[in-house]
């Protein structure tokens, strides 16, 4: 079968573009390259995690301007944005809000917590307890927080992006596999190379000695939504979609790579199909194309799916990793 009989859209179904939307969005994503410098997959992440609605997991050591890019993403959204840093002795009401008694009114009020803006950091989320990890699950997944038997609906747009620090264990508690599943992406973050590092000196040199400019568009909600249904409208064609379950069906059967499949312990669900698909219709619209192709995938596979599988102990022994696993997966597994 052909490339473009496996990705493009057939011409009886031309894709509208509305240029001037992709225009801000494509400025939107110029400004954060702009003050994010090396950081071209995580601003191309953030903005897929904008366009399908989905939330993101960011790790990486210290240092490596994770929470610089969210805020710098927040200035250029019309929407509330809130920052919560995890620590051990964080309770659940701290992210959700509490009912309290209002003497004056002789009634009970609900005062919302940081949850209820439209973007939400969660700064090293494994810092923070179990139960607070857990009260992240419902906003995550339903869009809604139910306190005192009462619930309430999120803003919409809503979107979490969570940082982890990799590198320290001390007071850390690891995100469960439940709770990992919800996120669309678990974004890597690698140290710069010497050139971008000199790239960063001069960046910010000029942003102390002057105002660090800027963003040069600032989208409002109606803006977003749209955005997110022109991206949803990117088409994917069947042979594309058999590409994608084949894939993902990697890590549960033994047709596509044996000696990868008796690795995972536990392989990947529908879900991660489905977070394949809507990223790799976000990317192809972040590069100008009405259509999703086998690169699209590829590109976005390990960042998709690896969070999603659990490992066999031997092979956690013998030193691989779930996203090597996937890579392979995506070696062996070619679009027909």
């Amino acid at each position: 079968m052909s490339g473009a009989a496996l990705s493009q859209r057939p011409s009886t179904g031309a894709l509208p573009v509305d240029a001037a939307l992709r225009g801000r969005i494509f400025a939107l994503r110029d400004g954060l390259l702009h003050g994010l410098i090396g950081a071209d997959a995580m601003v191309e992440r953030l903005l897929i995690g904008l366009l399908t609605g989905g939330h993101l997991l960011i790790e990486g050591a210290p240092g490596l301007a994770k929470t610089r890019a969210v805020k710098r993403l927040s200035d250029g959204l019309d929407g509330s944005f809130a920052r919560i840093q995890c620590t051990p002795d964080l309770m659940p009401a701290d992210l959700t809000g509490t009912t309290v008694w209002r003497q004056d009114a002789g009634d009970f009020e609900f005062l919302p917590g940081p949850l209820f803006h439209s973007l939400v950091l969660v700064d090293e989320v494994n810092r923070a307890p179990p139960k607070v990890q857990s009260a992240l699950l419902e906003a995550m997944a339903e869009g809604q927080i139910t306190v005192s038997g009462h619930t309430h609906p999120l803003p919409d747009p809503f979107m979490v992006v969570a940082t982890q620090n990799p590198i320290e264990h001390a007071g850390t508690f690891p995100l469960p596999e439940a709770q990992l599943d919800r996120f669309l992406l678990h974004v890597l973050v690698e140290m710069p190379d010497e050139a971008a590092e000199r790239r960063i000196l001069d960046l910010v040199e000029g942003e102390l000695n002057h105002h660090a400019e800027a963003m040069p568009v600032r989208l409002s909600v109606e803006e977003i939504r749209a955005a997110r249904e022109a991206a949803l409208d990117v088409y994917v064609s069947p042979a594309l979609k058999d590409y994608l379950v084949r894939l993902v069906a990697g890590t549960r059967t033994d047709a596509a790579a044996p000696d990868l499949r008796a690795a995972i312990e536990h392989p990947a669900s529908p879900r991660g199909t489905l977070a394949l698909m809507l990223a790799g219709k976000a990317r192809a619209y972040l590069r100008g194309r009405d259509h999703v192709t086998p690169e699209d995938v590829a590109d976005l596979a390990a960042d998709a799916l690896a969070h999603r599988i659990g490992l066999t102990w031997r092979a956690a022994a013998e030193g691989q990793t779930a996203r090597g696993i996937i890579r392979g997966l995506v070696e062996r597994v070619r679009a027909l």
